[in-house]
């Protein structure tokens, strides 16, 4: 990507404008554009930071150029080279961050939030750098599932791969997590080789554009890989269609709009979404005040409601929890709220939450709250009323231009009222609620409409699993919550790039991570069919029935002989047959102790019905294997790391012979180092050509 410096844009204001990075290049609109521009205020006092506006950008031109310089240059890379570069760029902005949490710091966000935010998208990064090197092949093709066999022949076979999609990654995120939203999408989208264009969200989306300016300064990733918009691309999906991915993060009302855009409804746009979501945390009723569970429970539920001042979409909406404990448990979150908060400045010493995004955001929540109130919720902790703050000097008093709000618990006289279960106020909110018996907390949870987590909060296996089973297909993530757990856990609220972030139903229906199967969702699933040989060349795996180059046992032609550079998938080596004798079976059972009786009684085993009589012991067979195909003189192969998908398919008796056939399967470089992975498919044979076994055998050997 080519690096140069962001422009600014005099406007009559003097005020920045914040640019878009459009096709590796910093645009900002014409001079005099600003009128139509949105402006930006810091969160804590109302100043002016900067405009945005897309006018005039041209988001054809944009799409057109992801599609094809952004695809040529990432198709030029395998999984593994793109893997590095997300590292890279991980190790890269990880240098940077106090930059970020500066910008951020204007958005209202806490040091702490700052983190949640910053390091966290730095640190999916990091996940998928590792994960697409250990879990994806050094390639650009990825294999789903074992060959199917389509004739009675062999001769022709089927299977399922997954290519990228061709087109482009169209990223809309939310306004609260301007940088874990952005990477947390990119990444996967990146390591696909699928080109990314961000549209943050206009109140925070200087904050992404602070970061898309270190990325490019870094040099690191390829041209056309990722774009950013800064402001309206009302009319980009007009230029999408059945090629492109449209990952949206907001409101259920946005994101319908958007799904009912023609190119979605008939014209293929892959879209996906994570909206509104009324997130759940059911207390265990031995969870009881004193308990470590009942600690940790008020204490997730207190982070929950302030940090990022609730603007999180796994934020904490309803606590629900035994009828009996509901003023406990209102008790306890108000004397934690009131020992530990303090409300201010996130640039002030000691403030522990900060404003909501802007005064708009703040509008919205107290009017949803007020809603809440009018349908019978009351004031169980909190105010509506414009709080005293810690101003950035250290003063204390209400700021007029701030967009701060008082931490808010509400409580519930009917718990079945339909505006608990169905308003997000998308601030410092929640509500408790009182269940009667386990399956009234499951049927509360559920009148979310599809979340994405909640957390059981018990120290009881039973109660555990009637809930969980209960909740789990209402919701994405669950979080099972005891004291053994409790410090370690990373909490309610923090989805990992490992598991799924999304949720069924209002959480939008989505899956935005997952470990590798979030790099999955901007790839196409295709089911191929052919000859083994074709199969074999186009997904660079050996399948069986394709072509062997059989090589001979010399020192200069065995398989083992050869290096990464000049071994092919196909080399292949053929043993002699290897008589078994009684006695050798004997001698395994005793110096392993392995006296299983199909291996000791020829009575017992006999009676067996899947054995002629004593047979020999599945992992000699595997031991005298390897003596058949070891090329035993240093060399290329450096070791034997481990077996897979091994099977005992017939028994081998006394009398019997086995042979070995071993062929380089796939062959898998390692960017980084000096050697690869080379997976061998290994056949065991009797005298007869029945198999005995199928496994993978698993080595490294020198490039």
């Amino acid at each position: 990507m080519t690096a140069t410096a962001a422009p600014t844009v005099d406007t009559v204001e003097s005020v920045e404008i914040v640019p878009s990075f459009v096709r590796d290049a910093w645009w900002t609109p014409d001079l005099g554009s600003e009128a139509g521009a949105a402006p930006v205020l810091d969160a804590s006092t109302g100043e002016l930071l900067a405009l945005v506006s897309s006018a005039g950008l041209d988001l054809a031109a944009v799409v057109d150029y992801g599609r094809t310089t952004g695809q040529a240059e990432l198709g030029k890379l395998t999984f593994h080279q793109r893997a590095l570069k997300l590292k890279e760029l991980a190790q890269y902005l990880n240098g940077r961050r106090e930059e970020f949490y500066a910008l951020s710091a204007q958005t209202g966000a806490t040091r702490i939030d700052s983190m949640i935010d910053i390091d966290g998208g730095i640190g999916v990064l990091f996940t998928f750098g590792s994960k697409g090197r250990r879990e994806l092949p050094n390639s650009q093709v990825v294999v789903d599932g074992p060959m199917e066999v389509l004739s009675r022949d062999g001769s022709f076979a089927g299977e399922h791969i997954y290519t990228r999609i061709p087109g482009i990654a169209a990223q809309i995120n939310a306004f609260n997590f301007p940088v874990w939203g952005m990477l947390e999408k990119l990444a996967p989208a990146f390591l696909a080789g699928v080109p990314t264009i961000v549209k943050p969200a206009t109140p925070t989306g200087y904050v992404a554009a602070g970061v898309v300016k270190a990325i490019v300064e870094s040099g690191i990733l390829p041209n056309g890989s990722l774009q950013l918009v800064s402001g309206s691309v009302r009319t980009l999906l007009d230029h999408l269609d059945y090629r492109d991915l449209v990952a949206f993060t907001g409101s259920a009302a946005t994101a319908n709009t958007l799904k009912s855009h023609p190119n979605v409804v008939t014209g293929g746009v892959r879209f996906t979404s994570e909206t509104d979501s009324l997130n759940a945390a059911i207390l265990g009723p031995d969870a009881v005040r004193g308990t470590p569970e009942f600690d940790a429970f008020v204490k997730s539920l207190v982070t929950e409601m302030t940090a990022k001042a609730g603007q999180k979409c796994t934020s904490i909406r309803r606590a629900i929890v035994p009828q009996e404990l509901v003023p406990d448990v209102v008790a306890a979150v108000g004397e934690r709220i009131t020992e530990r908060v303090v409300l201010g400045d996130p640039r002030a010493e000691g403030v522990t939450m900060g404003a909501l995004a802007s005064r708009e955001q703040l509008a919205d929540v107290r009017a949803a709250v007020q809603s809440m109130l009018d349908a019978g919720g009351e004031l169980a902790y909190g105010t509506l009323d414009s709080p005293a703050v810690t101003r950035a000097d250290g003063s204390t008093g209400v700021v007029d231009d701030g967009a701060f709000m008082s931490p808010v618990l509400l409580s519930w006289a009917d718990p079945e009222a339909d505006e608990v279960h169905s308003l997000e106020a998308f601030g410092p909110v929640s509500s408790v609620l009182g269940y009667t018996n386990l399956a009234d907390a499951v049927r509360l949870a559920a009148r979310g409409g599809g979340s994405l987590v909640a957390s059981v909060c018990t120290n009881d296996p039973d109660v555990a699993r009637e809930l969980v089973t209960g909740i789990a297909a209402h919701h994405g993530r669950v979080l099972m919550l005891n004291r053994e757990d409790a410090r370690s856990s990373t909490g309610h609220g923090s989805p990992v790039p490992h598991l799924v972030h999304g949720g069924p139903g209002r959480a939008g229906g989505g899956e935005e991570l997952g470990g590798i199967r979030s790099v999955m969702h901007h790839m196409q699933r295709t089911a191929i069919q052919g000859s083994p040989n074709m199969l074999t060349a186009v997904t660079g795996v050996w399948h069986t029935g394709a072509d062997r180059n059989f090589t001979l046992e010399t020192e200069d032609r065995h398989p083992f002989r050869k290096s990464l550079s000049t071994l092919h998938i196909g080399d292949a080596v053929r043993s002699g047959l290897r008589e078994v004798s009684l006695e050798e079976i004997t001698a395994f059972a005793n110096s392993t102790g392995d006296t299983f009786y199909a291996h000791t009684n020829q009575d017992a085993a006999a009676a067996n019905p899947f054995f002629p009589g004593i047979v020999a012991h599945g992992y000699l067979l595997l031991s005298w294997a390897a003596g058949l195909f070891v090329e035993p003189a240093p060399g290329p192969v450096l070791a034997n790391y481990g077996l897979e998908n091994l099977r005992f398919v017939t028994p081998v008796a006394a009398g019997d012979s086995i042979r070995v056939t071993l062929t380089a399967k796939k062959i898998t470089p390692r960017e980084t180092d000096e050697y690869g992975e080379v997976a061998w498919d290994a056949v065991l044979t009797n005298q007869n050509d029945e198999i005995v076994a199928t496994y993978d055998v698993l080595t490294l050997v020198e490039k």
